[in-house]
């Protein structure tokens, strides 16, 4: 008798599968199950004995070889299916990729041609160092992203035991003590439970203790067992480990001396300088400093990331100008007299921007009540999703800023009445009175892009699942219609 166990692996969430017969007939579908030794054995049994069986596997990251080791030394047939590809294909082919040299004649001529396509530098070149420390910082944040998601696709090898203890996506500094030392099951056995309490005790000033300690041992006790049939080579993995844990520490330590040196350029930047005229004559003698940083939660390196890529607000001839140049703006779609409506965010200049002003807009919703009032509004009363409510705020907030910089005022947290209050009461104003419940926030909610990808089927994924599918590739080319939804949904 062969069967089919097709099995949807998670990385963290439970693994789903199912089985077929030969003639494509399910014998069971839907159970779940997580990469443990129990739920493994438990899977197995509901397998008939004596079957030949297959396991088709797609290759979620890592997840998917411990299941695949184990099942193979059980003497099961273990087949991979390559994972969608044509989305990122599109995207990349898509891209505004500049390929051939302007000529010298045109470039001359271009005043001529679209004199509003030209933008004066105005505003933090290159030569600045905020600035650069600023783009600087912005990217070693995003490499460390990277190394942490490497690091969790090599401690998935181990097993879901080893990220449910110690974390995921942004390890602490005594996880990285343990996957740097005790990536090694083995080692961290040897090491034993009193010794490792002790450990962890000192490096984490008492926040892990001696139940963390059991916790980690019984993971190590589970990844030996996953991998009793052999096909990992612990010693090696844990050098690799340890490799990315030196990587994120090295990143660290440069993050923590561009913050030591963004600080006071920083509060020399924030510093709106009096006005003069053209000829040198003083028209306002007045000089307010800090006025960015009195901004609530942009007192750090958020109000530093939208200073150092602004610049000097008065170089922009409107508050309109400063909305058009974060890129939140909305596009105009407009075509004869048919169309004449606004599409999503041109996301134009510079993408850190955006994400200072959106993570800051964030923050801000929750101590400012007028913020708070706006989210609302947008998430409850218009049904935006939240990313498009924040979008809105982020636009917002720095044409707020921006007004402040030109009055040279401080930000002001002001009730919905106008009323000045404190932070302590903002926080408590908008948790009475602006509080989301969780009904909205799911009716809200997206599905992400991969699920939006996996789902998506055209003729032959329409056909009912009751059989086998087809050994060969379809004869049947898809429309051009099914081509452009396709297309789009990419």
């Amino acid at each position: 008798m062969k069967v089919r166990l097709g099995i949807d692996v998670a990385c963290r969430a439970d693994h789903q599968a199912s089985l077929a017969g030969a003639d494509g007939e399910f014998l069971w579908s839907g159970w779940r199950f997580r990469t443990t030794p129990e739920d493994l054995e438990a899977l197995w049994a509901k397998v008939p004995d004596g079957a030949d069986v297959q396991v088709i596997l797609e290759p979620t990251r890592n997840a998917w070889v411990p299941l695949a080791a184990w099942l193979t030394a059980r003497g099961a047939e273990v087949v991979m299916v390559a994972p969608e590809q044509s989305a990122d294909l599109r995207d990349y082919y898509n891209k505004h990729t500049k390929t051939d040299r302007l000529d010298s004649r045109v470039l001359a001529r271009l005043p001529l041609l679209h004199p509003e396509g030209l933008d004066p530098v105005g505003g933090p070149t290159p030569a600045d160092p905020f600035r650069r420390a600023v783009r600087r910082r912005a990217r070693l944040v995003k490499a460390r992203t990277v190394a942490f998601s490497r690091l969790d696709a090599l401690i998935e090898l181990l097993g879901p035991a080893w990220a449910e203890v110690l974390g995921g996506g942004d390890y602490n500094k005594t996880a990285l003590m343990v996957l740097e030392r005790f990536a090694d099951p083995r080692a961290l056995k040897r090491f034993g439970l009193r010794r490792l309490s002790e450990l962890l005790i000192k490096t984490s000033m008492g926040a892990w203790r001696r139940d963390k300690a059991e916790e980690l041992l019984a993971a190590a006790e589970q990844t030996l067992t996953l991998w009793a049939g052999g096909g990992l080579d612990f010693g090696e993995l844990a050098a690799d480990i340890a490799g990315e844990v030196r990587a994120v520490r090295s990143i660290n330590a440069e993050i923590d001396l561009l913050e030591g040196r963004i600080a006071p350029l920083f509060a020399a930047a924030d510093r709106r300088p009096a006005a003069v005229s053209a000829d040198g004559e003083i028209l306002d003698d007045s000089d307010q400093a800090g006025i960015v940083a009195s901004v609530p939660t942009l007192g750090g390196v958020l109000g530093a990331g939208i200073l150092a890529r602004f610049g000097d607000f008065d170089r922009f001839a409107s508050l309109a100008g400063v909305r058009s140049f974060t890129g939140l703006v909305p596009k105009i779609d407009q075509s004869g007299t048919n169309t004449d409506g606004h599409g999503g965010p041109t996301k134009a200049g510079d993408p850190g921007l955006r994400q200072a002003l959106y993570l800051a807009a964030n923050q801000l919703r929750k101590v400012d009540p007028q913020f708070a009032q706006r989210y609302y509004r947008l998430v409850v009363d218009e049904g935006k999703h939240h990313n498009s409510a924040l979008c809105h705020l982020a636009a917002n907030l720095a044409t707020r800023i921006a007004a402040c910089w030109r009055r040279r005022e401080p930000y002001l947290l002001r009730d919905t009445d106008g009323r000045p209050i404190t932070q302590a009461e903002g926080r408590a104003i908008v948790q009475q009175r602006f509080k989301i419940g969780d009904d909205v926030r799911r009716a809200r909610r997206r599905s992400s892009k991969a699920k939006q990808l996996k789902q998506r089927t055209g003729r032959r994924g329409k056909e009912s699942t009751g059989a086998a599918p087809a050994a060969g590739p379809s004869t049947n080319n898809a429309t051009a219609r099914e081509q452009l939804f396709e297309r789009n949904l990419g």
